[in-house]
This record gives structure tokens, sequence and C-alpha cells, in this order.
């Protein structure tokens, strides 16, 4: 019974950490797989926001229009379409 106890108190906080550890780390790699390795693609995805675990916003960009769309479990929802703003690149010092 003490041997229980012991397992139970290293290893529970022991998968808390690697819980948490990765939760922070697909935090921090959210929206960089899949991305274009360099060049030019036909679609660019310009942003995401996450509204909730099962709904996030995009704006697509596809032959010189941004695209708003919803996604959900059930696919995507076209919401709004404009020009795409001219990009500008950041000057880093």
């Amino acid at each position: 019974m003490f041997w229980y106890i012991l397992k139970l108190l290293i290893l529970l906080p022991l998968i808390g950490v690697m819980i948490w550890g990765s939760l922070k780390l697909a935090k921090k790699m959210q929206g960089q797989f899949g991305a274009p390795a360099g060049g030019s693609k036909a679609v660019r995805i310009v942003e995401t926001t996450m509204l909730s675990p099962t709904l996030r916003l995009a704006v697509i960009e596809f032959h010189g229009r941004e695209i708003l769309v919803s996604t959900s479990r059930n696919g995507l929802t076209r919401l709004a379409e404009a020009p795409a703003r001219p990009q500008t690149q950041e000057i880093v010092q």
C-alpha cells in the first residue's frame, strides 16, 4: 500500500507537468506547420484566431483578395471578402 501511494505522489505531478508542457508547446507551435518554406503560393494564410476549441477565424489571401473564413468541425464558411492589403516588410534592427 505504501508503494502505491508513493508512486501516485510521484507520477501524478509528473503527468500534470507533461500535460502542461505539451499544451504550452502546442500553443507555441500553432500556425507554424503547413506554412510554405519559401517562394510564392496561390493561397496564403494571413492570420488565424481561435474563438473556441472548435471554431477558428482565418484570413486567406487568394489571387489578390483576402477572404475571411470560419473553420469548424462542419467545414469552412466564407464570411467576407476584400481586396488584399499591400504587404509591408518589417525592418529588424
